[in-house]
């Protein structure tokens, strides 16, 4: 490709509506630009590197065995009642009509269609495993479109799904697609590192996310340097011991706390309850019904936690007169002794405390000499807590570290309850019955994949593109474009030569001043920068440049071979 002949319209300043440095880069690169908020336009550089991440995906996929469909973006809304993911996702599916008034959903995600699809044409067990995937445009109403590629409301994925006879060969169906992963992000040249992760909406009871460690990153990751821990921190557990217990009376006993409505109040003279000692009531609406949350006052709720706890997401925090009206109290009084009609929900962390304080459920009261077993006997224990930085791990009890990181990938084991039951995914088995298919689910952001490799590849020049991704590998800059020029006349050589052994090689025939080539070059990033001047000419030579490297003198009569080999050698300085 000669730069004339395409489109990479650079820029010098970086456009205010661009938040993070991969955002600022991907526009003042020339690989895309903003239509409307969180919807973008690819051009003729980023659809290069679009193709290529996609092909990198698509080799691993078939190498996994996995079998290439394209699904309907328009998807009727029956099959998401049906799995029940209409009123889960809500808000956040995009709905329209048709000229018959008749309701459609854009896909954000696909288990519904595939699994639709499974039911009607899988019906024995020697058409078990099967893995479909497919490339497509996926469409989500975000809330608040941010950072470019990363939250947008139209994007490209890569989503697959498995079908199995049993969990047993699921889980060999969710390795092979574990392990493909982490080759398609180690190709990409990302680092990356796969996390224990909550199963969200797509469901399941397993679930691994693939990071890449960034501080822009919107997810926070919990890991552990010496056994290797890593999770979510909606996932992360750690070994931190419960609340210790203490002697305490037979019965919990009322004291007034007039105008203490916060923990940390009551942790102040006279009452001097440390927070560690408190029971934190929080009212939420589940289902259109109160639900009480209990957490060490010290600590704080996972709300991820709570949803699968709750076995839903379609939950919220009571307002004040639902609070009132269901326990007599405002919030900060609130408490859940005697709470009898409500669901309650525990801590892990209070199993066993004894001697706590509570709100008593009347404003301006608290109860002390709480017992959480003894006085909330029909708590529901779970892990509900948000884990800190500097806890002990729970595997190694070393000190777990905190750190941002965006989500690349993320790979579900579904099971059979949350799709295939519900859509009729049966097969025949050996013994004679019908049995649902063992569903796993796995999703690549191809688009936010893109930006992911920027975010984490680049200098104060511009982007530094792996050479698996790079739009061009190669960069011709001939120095002077004048039609017949010694110059020119080696430039349009040592390209035709490159095109002829396959290399991806652009040639800057611009007529513009070599230092805005060469700015050009390194913003948007080509691995292999090959100057062509009169003056390293007439010594027989030319300048080979690695994308933040040295300049290397390398022979004009050598300059193809000195290419290929630098490409061989994977473009390392």
């Amino acid at each position: 490709m000669r730069w004339s002949q395409t489109l990479i319209p650079t820029l010098k300043e970086t456009p205010a509506e661009a938040e993070i440095l991969s955002h600022k880069l991907l526009l003042r690169a020339g690989l895309v630009r903003k239509l409307t908020g969180g919807l973008y336009t690819f051009l003729p550089l980023g659809v290069r590197v679009l193709r290529k991440v996609e092909q990198i995906v698509r080799e691993e996929m078939d190498r996994s065995g996995a079998l290439e469909v394209l699904l309907p973006t328009l998807q009727p809304p029956e099959i998401w009642q049906q799995s029940g993911r209409y009123e889960a996702i809500g808000d956040g599916l995009y709905k329209l009509r048709d000229r018959a008034k008749k309701e459609w959903v854009m896909s954000p995600t696909a288990e519904e269609v595939i699994t639709t699809l499974a039911a009607g044409e899988i019906n024995s067990y020697r058409q078990l495993p099967a893995t479909f995937y497919q490339i497509s445009v996926k469409f989500r109403d975000e809330i608040r479109p941010r950072f470019g590629l990363m939250r947008a409301k139209e994007f490209i994925m890569k989503d697959a799904y498995s079908f199995d006879a049993t969990e047993e060969a699921a889980m060999s169906s969710y390795r092979k697609m574990y392990d493909a992963y982490q080759r398609i992000f180690n190709r990409c040249g990302l680092k990356n590192f796969p996390v224990e992760a909550d199963t969200g909406v797509i469901g399941g009871n397993l679930s691994h996310e693939f990071m890449v460690p960034a501080e822009t990153g919107e997810n926070e990751i919990v890991f552990c340097e010496a056994c290797g821990y890593a999770a979510n921190l909606e996932k992360a557990t750690s070994g931190i011991p419960k609340t210790a217990a203490r002697e305490v009376g037979p019965t919990p006993e009322k004291f007034a706390t007039p105008g203490v409505v916060t923990i940390e109040a009551l942790t102040k003279a006279p009452h001097s309850v440390p927070a560690n000692r408190q029971i934190k009531t929080l009212v939420f609406i589940a289902d259109s019904k109160p639900v009480l949350i209990l957490v060490r006052g010290d600590d704080q709720l996972n709300e991820a936690k709570l949803a699968s706890v709750l076995g839903t997401t379609v939950f919220r925090p009571a307002e004040t007169p639902e609070i009132f009206d269901a326990l007599g109290a405002h919030p900060g009084s609130l408490g859940a002794v005697g709470v009898t009609k409500f669901p309650v929900f525990a801590d892990e962390r209070l199993r066993g405390a004894n001697g706590m304080t509570t709100g008593a459920n009347e404003d301006g009261f608290h109860f002390n000499k709480v017992s959480l077993e003894r006085d909330i006997p029909g708590a529901r224990w779970a892990d509900l807590r948000t884990v800190g930085a500097g806890e002990p791990c729970a595997k190694c009890a070393k000190p777990l570290k905190i750190q941002r990181g965006i989500e690349v990938g993320h790979v579900f084991m579904i099971g059979s309850k949350k799709y295939s039951e519900k859509l009729n995914a049966y097969y025949l088995a050996e013994d004679g019955t019908r049995k649902p298919c063992v569903m796993g689910c796995y999703g690549i952001g191809i688009t936010r994949t893109l930006q992911s490799i920027i975010e984490q590849s680049n200098d104060k020049d511009g982007i530094v593109w792996p050479l698996t991704v790079a739009p061009y590998q190669v960069c011709i800059t001939p120095l002077g474009v004048a039609s017949g020029s010694a110059v020119m006349q080696l430039a349009e050589k040592i390209y035709a030569e490159l095109q002829a052994r396959g290399v991806d090689v652009i040639l800057d025939d611009r007529d513009e001043r070599p230092g805005v080539k060469f700015k050009d070059a390194d913003l948007v990033g080509f691995p292999i920068r090959l100057g062509i001047g009169e003056k390293s000419l007439a010594k027989g030579e030319v300048e080979l440049k690695r994308r933040g490297g040295t300049l290397t003198p390398v022979l004009a009569a050598a300059a193809v071979a000195k290419v290929c080999e630098c490409l061989a050698a994977g473009g390392a300085n």
